[in-house]
């Protein structure tokens, strides 16, 4: 399947290791799996929950798309989104972009697919953050999350209005023999530029409400676990818990937000009392159903696409 995917297995190997490893050791001293059995109970309506997520953000993701000229078919358009989630665990989720690859013979280009993801990347930001301001149990956590998102979100704006910085940037490259960087500079100028297709009212009011209705599938999923750990918090704090450890884990830059998202889950349970191995398995579950089964969607879907575009394919169908 090539050497990007074979790399990300390889990868995906490694932080599986080493994340058990982490757990092995917790478990050694905090005794976090001595309620496992209730997890594993829960785990399907988690799944179910992140699948919902999954399919609200991929409409909203079709929605774009088909604005900008470009409807994919539906099925098809899916799986390539969900292609994404197999290098999810990049830093900024850049891998994700591995969506070019896919969508490619279904007559999208390049720059449409950065515009999408840099768009969706934006409103799932703001969203994230409306919900974890619902109640603020960590001011400082709350603060930081806040300035990220906006000096990102101030980024876009600056970066968008500058384009030609871009493209002097790429042509000084290319002069240089730096090919490669001169096209990843211009791609993500291209980017920028075509996600002002999507600045009217209808793009944006769909983008933030898609956004929100799935955050707050995901937040009411991780208040569902909580209830079957037996983790009693208040409805509003328990429901901004996930969001705001979401923003922490992006803030944190480290890929997939692995050890910062659950940090944070951890710290802000533990300012409820909630006992540290209690709360290190209400983090490991709702990552467990969301980052990691992610994960495994997107190289189940890799799969199924590369095999769709094997070159065999029609002569093994044609017997």
């Amino acid at each position: 399947m090539g050497s990007r995917t074979s790399g990300a297995l390889l990868g995906f190997a490694l932080l599986t290791v080493g994340y058990l490893i982490v757990l092995i050791w917790a478990d050694s001293r905090h005794q976090v799996f001595s309620q496992l059995p209730t997890l594993a109970f829960a785990m399907p309506m988690l799944v179910v929950a992140s699948s919902m997520t999954y399919l609200i953000r991929y409409l909203r993701w079709h929605w774009l798309l088909r604005r900008s000229g470009h409807a994919t078919p539906l099925l098809r358009g899916f799986a390539a989104y969900l292609s994404g989630f197999a290098f999810t665990a990049t830093p900024g989720k850049v891998g994700e972009l591995v969506r070019i690859r896919y969508l490619a013979p279904l007559k999208v280009p390049p720059a449409r697919v950065v515009a999408a993801f840099i768009f969706e990347r934006a409103f799932d930001l703001i969203a994230v953050l409306m919900l974890s301001s619902l109640a603020i149990a960590s001011t400082r956590t709350f603060i930081i999350s806040a300035v990220f998102v906006t000096a990102f979100l101030s980024g876009l704006a600056l970066a968008s209005a500058k384009l030609e910085w871009f493209a002097a940037t790429a042509r000084s490259l290319d002069e240089r023999g730096f090919r490669r960087t001169a096209m990843i500079v211009t791609a993500i100028k291209d980017g920028l530029s075509d996600c002002r297709i999507w600045m009217t009212p209808a793009d944006i009011a769909v983008s933030l409400v898609f956004g929100l209705i799935a955050w707050s599938i995901a937040s009411l999923a991780f208040l569902f676990l909580l209830e079957r750990l037996d983790i009693t918090i208040a409805f509003t704090e328990a429901l901004s818990i996930y969001p705001m450890s979401m923003l922490a884990g992006a803030a944190s830059m480290l890929p997939g937000g692995v050890g910062s998202t659950e940090a944070t889950i951890v710290g802000l349970l533990s300012l409820h009392d909630v006992p540290l191995g209690l709360a290190t398995l209400a983090a490991v579950g709702i990552r467990l159903s969301s980052l990691w089964f992610a994960v495994v969607c997107g190289f189940v879907s890799v799969l199924g696409l590369e095999l769709l575009k094997s070159p065999n394919r029609g002569s093994c169908d044609s017997r």
